[in-house]
């Protein structure tokens, strides 16, 4: 009876998991990111492991029983190295990779290698997996990029208990091989390793979820604040953005210089040369302030042909050097349309004691940039 439990727990968990690989797919659609496809081949490979280790109970004794369950091994350690790749995908570089990775090998080869010794293979297969299980569980902790707390901590904590209820199995295996004689033996111990590994799972499968949503979010958010044509903030990009530096250069009583530029006679472009042309040079643009501005200071698209850039810690004698790069930068670029080299005019303002909002500062920088257009234009204008 004790048997016929732990089989249909075994049964349930590789159901559950073939149920999740394939509806995965179908709720994600198609065009999912990266992190996405590889979660979902990790559920694949998971389910691909149960169900080898149920086959593999009925070729015991059998040469089919150890290839069976070596493949069984394999699949698991390609789940959870997948599910390493996702991992880094939404939360950036992780650490313990390539200990990971010796693991994943190290794994089915032990086992295969020590098939004849049950409490070696037993021992080898759960500790190694176990430590797997662990770096699964640290990657979950430290992250590069924003993201929700409550995820990775569902993912932290079911990784821990998977790997905390493997490790007791792995001891009963190893050490007590007369209480736990086969995978689908009856014991207590290995009857809640089973259903850790059950209702793990599914958490898992429910925190996947929850970061592809929170993905999804973050891109749509990025798409509505960012120009399609440049690549750079769009107005509401730069509003939400650009309040922020001006609040932490007031907060520290720090220099920043904010360039309003506009493209000379771009109208004439798009009238001569067609609207395409026209959008050629607004990308050109958007790779030349992308190239040249440092990681701190924000360029946008305010719209049309109008341009912004913002630039933290820059006093006004660095913020004229840079325009001075920046314009050879744009007459360099702009040589390889019909219409020969792009130029703007541009006009500079600085952070004053007096500001009390970012908006004074960009009526003095829009003020210069008027001033270098009445001027004859291709020039940069500072306002006090």
């Amino acid at each position: 009876m004790d048997q016929v439990s732990v089989f249909t727990v075994l049964l349930l968990t590789a159901l559950n998991l073939g149920t999740v690989s394939v509806a995965l797919p179908l709720i994600m659609g198609r065009g999912v990111s990266r992190a996405a496809r590889l979660a979902q081949a990790s559920l694949i490979a998971q389910t691909l492991g149960w169900v080898a280790i149920i086959a593999s109970g009925f070729w015991a004794g059998h040469w089919l029983d150890m290839a069976i369950s070596t493949v069984s091994m394999a699949c698991a350690g390609a789940s959870n190295y997948l599910m390493f790749l996702a991992l880094r995908a939404w939360l950036g570089r992780r650490v313990g990779e390539k200990l990971l990775i010796a693991l994943v090998i190290l794994m089915p080869l032990g086992y295969a290698l020590s098939f004849s010794n049950y409490s070696v293979r037993v021992g080898w297969a759960n500790f190694l997996l176990a430590a797997q299980l662990l770096l699964l569980a640290r990657a979950t902790i430290r992250h590069k990029v924003d993201s929700s707390r409550r995820w990775r901590w569902m993912l932290f904590l079911c990784y821990g208990a998977v790997a905390g209820a493997t490790i007791g199995r792995g001891i009963l295996g190893a050490f007590f091989p007369e209480s736990y004689p086969h995978f689908q033996s009856g014991h207590p111990v290995n009857m809640v390793a089973q259903i850790v590994a059950n209702v793990g799972q599914i958490l898992i499968t429910v925190a996947i979820l929850v970061a592809w949503r929170e993905e999804a979010e973050a891109k749509l958010r990025a798409q509505a604040f960012t120009d399609h044509l440049t690549g750079l903030p769009n107005r509401h990009g730069w509003d939400e953005r650009a309040r922020v530096l001006f609040d932490q250069a007031q907060r520290h009583d720090s220099p920043l210089a904010l360039i309003m530029l506009d493209l000379d006679h771009f109208k004439r472009i798009n009238d001569t040369h067609g609207h395409e042309a026209g959008d050629q040079v607004l990308r050109m643009v958007g790779r030349v302030l992308q190239s040249n501005r440092r990681s701190s200071d924000l360029a946008a698209r305010l719209g049309g042909e109008e341009f912004a850039l913002l630039l933290p810690q820059t006093d006004m004698t660095a913020a004229v050097l840079f325009e001075r790069r920046l314009r050879e930068a744009f007459l360099q670029a702009g040589q390889e349309f019909p219409q020969g080299a792009v130029n703007y005019s541009a006009g500079l303002a600085m952070l004053r004691p007096s500001d009390h909002s970012l908006t004074e500062l960009i009526i003095r920088a829009d003020n210069g940039l008027y001033q270098a257009k009445a001027l004859g234009r291709g020039r940069l204008e500072l306002t006090s």
